[in-house]
């Protein structure tokens, strides 16, 4: 229990601020694009005020991957989620998703979890502070320092492929992740062939964002038969159990459930449907650390192999996802590719340290990432004007 001085300490303000970054690069997946060369992207910050704690949280737009916009976040968050937990405990995380899921109830699995996960992170961010421990030791529950991360592939043809991987090798990195279902299904399997050609000895995944049939699935699994491949991730549908079920019964590659799992419950519905061989815990996906911590429980509970990954975050989301990922000694390789793809201009002092793959799970107090908050006030722009 947080000691005297922070239970008395209630939520007071939330803010929100829609900022641009520069981006390094360009990336797709099956839905879109997520980020394009030369041009900016958008992440929400936002700060949540206790008293005199204060805490940061991430929310990474991304239409191309769900419904949830930069001006959705935003106006979520405001007008919504903030109205509902001022004057709570900044420490009653439990609470805190109560009134959220009645201010914004769900669909078919949670409403709105990337704007809820922004404010989660900042009030995990704020309660470790206040108590001047990292979120591993808010926790009790951190299994190792580092976290090896893989380099993301995107490749139009066997070339690019094998670019891609020397541009990662380069780097320092001996895992790598390939988004397919962008491309002909003849495509996708000569450029995974190139990439385990190039890559022989290195953990090799793929992931299809939803965009394969039944049958373009397996014949993709089938034909990779030989590649060592370790995970084939969320090939169909997030609300095609039945089909996943008949999938995972087919092929030779574990399937790995990503959109699908938004709530712990999605996760428990997946397994009793044969589903899943493999859980990805991802933060902003299940609105934040709270329910993520309980998803990835419930997946080492039901002796399910855990995997990682984020949605191009920036330095506060990437903070989060590594304690989660600590927290459960995630020994894959996982996909944290916003070092990939955008620079984080709003930390001070030293950013997380990665080196060769390796990322070093922060030490600080919460999230262990200080924020420059003149600079995203300076950066940060109306979405609605």
């Amino acid at each position: 229990m947080p000691d005297i001085p922070l239970r008395r300490t209630v939520i007071d303000r939330i803010e929100t601020f829609a900022v641009r970054l520069p981006t390094k690069g360009a990336f797709s997946i099956a839905g879109g694009t997520v980020t394009a060369a030369g041009e900016s992207t958008t992440r929400v910050l936002v700060k949540v005020s206790a008293g005199d704690h204060v805490g940061w949280g991430e929310a990474t737009p991304t239409p191309a991957w769900t419904y949830e916009t930069t001006e959705t976040i935003v106006s979520t968050i405001d007008r919504y989620l903030a109205p509902a937990i001022i004057g709570l405990p900044a420490w009653d995380l439990d609470s805190v998703h109560a009134r959220f899921d009645r201010a914004i109830n769900r669909g078919i699995s949670i409403g709105s979890p990337i704007a809820k996960g922004a404010v989660d992170i900042a009030l995990h961010d704020l309660i470790g502070r206040a108590l001047g421990v990292s979120v591993g030791v808010l926790w009790g529950q951190r299994r190792c320092d580092t976290v090896q991360l893989g380099w993301i592939v995107n490749a139009d043809d066997p070339q690019q492929a094998a670019d891609a991987i020397a541009a990662g090798r380069e780097a320092g990195y001996d895992a790598f992740k390939m988004k397919v279902g962008i491309r002909e299904p003849s495509t996708d399997l000569a450029v995974v062939r190139a990439a385990r050609e190039h890559a022989p000895q290195s953990q090799l995944w793929i992931d299809g964002n939803q965009g394969f049939t039944l049958d373009g699935a397996l014949r993709l699994a089938r034909g990779m038969t030989e590649l060592d491949v370790v995970a084939f991730e969320q090939p169909l549908p997030a609300n095609a159990l039945p089909a996943l079920g008949r999938l995972r019964a087919a092929s030779p590659v574990p399937i790995a459930l990503d959109e699908s799992l938004r709530h712990p419950s999605d996760l428990i519905t997946a397994i009793q449907l044969d589903a899943v061989d493999i859980a990805v815990a991802k933060v902003q996906r299940s609105a934040g650390l709270h329910l993520s911590r309980r998803m990835a429980q419930t997946a080492e509970d039901a002796g399910l192999t855990i995997m990682g990954s984020g949605l191009t975050d920036t330095e506060l989301g990437f903070a989060a996802s590594l304690h989660l990922f600590s927290a459960f000694g995630i020994g894959t390789a996982v996909d944290l590719n916003g070092r990939q793809f955008v620079e984080s201009e709003y930390v001070s002092g030293a950013p997380i340290q990665v080196r060769d793959g390796i990322a070093s799970v922060p030490s600080g107090p919460g999230l262990g990432v200080d924020v420059d908050e003149s600079t995203v006030r300076a950066r940060a722009y109306d979405p609605f004007g």
